[in-house]
């Protein structure tokens, strides 16, 4: 069971590219630590969530590892101080990736350079909600990307649960960050998974690794013999092809089944993690520490030195470029994550944040010059490529024609925008940027009708309300007449009796 399974049956999915990977540029050094900055730039919102209710205020000193948010929910994530310091201010605006060219309330941190630190301790209940409660609490999501919130991902009862799948399948061209990680610390890797295992009631561990990384594969298995961990933990080499790191393609390579567009890896008895978040989930469980650091990539042919880093939280991309030798000369396009999947960077003042996985340089040599867009051609290409089985051309089409609903229809919010379509593209469409901007254009649509709905509910409950009261008010004025009338009906009948006796006294 803890060693590499090659007669396991490996599956494929749909479409995707080979391509030259560029990885060992920023792998011939081991990781190192970045140096602090004068000022950590820590955005509120570091996670697919709403951001977490401060607990600080300017001019207060906080230690390393202090939380500066607190989360009421598995929706927040809180953000914790990388090292001692002075808060110098809890909402200032300042550039970060998302949306692109926007600015975002960020705590501002001013090191003290003593990196006092507050007490960590390990987690001693490790009954599952205990310990999910603690993922969240210290700050966990996922590294691998989406920082989607570690605790969210891992609450619930999932009948039939029986797989935990560590993603080391780092597929997209340059970004290096998780093999080093695999190479550096393995042990706390296995760890990591072993406890997500249990925390979700599976029975194994299955560790995806690309059949190009020999050497991480070599000290996995060296592991898994020399400290054979708790639960069964297997190695899976898939091949490399970009791209099977996305967790919805891996899945379908493990497992021959394809999780619906509708649907979840749970559905199918797995849950998926980045090797990066089982690290981190050792260092939270094990260690007691928070998330207040990860290791970023700065490579690139624009990068002096490409190496990767162990950068704190807040770093802004500019100081780890001049730990990296600077730029060596004028760069053309600056990308936070790959070339596929990458977004570009208006600035190098944007902050790290937990999602934050390689900074890319691009110069004016490497970048083909860009073409002119041209009609489509329906030659098909771009369906051929496509991970996700849709008709990319089709959806560009209604996109194009303002027709949201019919992109819909044809599982527009399933594209993973991995950019395999516009690579391909003889027709130079920049197919991702139009699928980018449907897919918030629905997302608002989305919004927009809950908020509606949400409008018409309380209209409905109010009319509703309405008529309940006024119908108690007819039923209290019928009670009050009737109760009024007694008396009244009574003193008639009286009356009326007098009357008769006065007649039959006349003579």
């Amino acid at each position: 069971m803890s060693e590499l399974l090659p007669g396991d049956q490996l599956h494929s999915f749909p479409g995707g590219l080979k391509l030259r990977h560029h990885k060992q540029v920023s792998c011939q050094q081991p990781m190192a630590r970045s140096s602090l900055p004068d000022h950590l730039y820590l955005p509120l919102v570091q996670h697919q969530g709403p951001p977490g209710k401060l607990l600080v205020s300017p001019g207060e000193s906080v230690l390393k590892g202090q939380p500066l948010t607190t989360a009421e929910d598995d929706s927040q994530v809180p953000i914790h101080a990388p090292t001692s310091g002075t808060i110098l201010a809890v909402d200032q605006l300042h550039p970060v990736s998302w949306p692109p060219g926007s600015r975002a309330a960020c705590v501002v941190l001013a090191p003290d350079g003593d990196d006092r630190q507050a007490s960590f301790e390990p987690l001693a209940d490790t009954r599952p909600d205990a310990v999910v409660d603690h993922l969240n609490r210290l700050g966990l999501a996922g590294l691998g990307g989406a920082v989607f919130p570690t605790a969210a991902k891992l609450r619930g009862d999932w009948p039939g649960l029986h797989t935990v799948i560590i993603n080391g399948a780092e597929c997209e061209p340059w970004i290096s960050c998780d093999e080093m990680l695999m190479r550096e610390r393995t042990e706390a890797i296995i760890s990591g998974g072993v406890i997500l295992a249990r925390t979700v009631g599976a029975s194994q561990v299955v560790i995806a690794l690309e059949d190009r990384m020999g050497t991480v594969e070599a000290k996995f298995a060296r592991c898994l013999r020399e400290q054979p961990p708790a639960l069964p933990v297997k190695l899976r080499q898939v091949t490399t092809i970009y791209p099977e790191g996305g967790e919805r393609q891996l899945i379908q390579v493990l497992t021959g089944r394809e999780v619906p567009h509708q649907g979840l890896p749970q559905d199918l008895g797995v849950v998926c993690h980045n090797v990066a978040t089982a690290a981190a989930v050792h260092d939270a469980v094990i260690e007691g520490k928070p998330l207040i650091e990860r290791v970023v990539t700065v490579t690139g042919p624009g990068i002096a030195q490409p190496r990767n880093f162990i950068a704190a939280l807040g770093t802004p991309i500019a100081h780890l470029v001049a730990q990296a030798g600077g730029y060596t000369g004028p760069i053309t396009r600056l990308v936070l994550g790959g070339p596929m999947s990458g977004l570009a960077l208006a600035s190098d003042e944007i902050p790290v944040a937990k999602g934050t996985i390689c900074i890319l340089a691009l110069t004016e040599d490497v970048l083909s010059r860009r073409q002119s867009e041209m009609p489509c051609i329906n030659c098909g290409e771009c369906v051929r490529v496509c991970p996700a089985s849709l008709l990319p051309q089709q959806i560009f089409r209604h996109l194009a024609a303002d027709n949201l609903a019919a992109a819909e229809r044809l599982n527009l919010s399933a594209c993973i925008e991995c950019g395999c379509c516009a690579q391909v593209c003889p027709s130079h469409i920049p197919l991702v940027e139009h699928y980018r901007h449907g897919k918030h254009q629905l997302i608002v649509r989305q919004l927009d009708q809950r908020r509606a709905a949400l409008a018409r509910r309380r209209h409905e409950a109010r009319e509703q309300r309405l008529v309940r009261e006024r119908a108690e008010r007819q039923a209290r004025r019928a009670e009050r007449k009737k109760r009024l009338s007694e008396p009244e009906q009574a003193r008639d009948e009286i009356q009326a009796a007098l009357e008769r006796a006065r007649r039959k006294q006349k003579p």
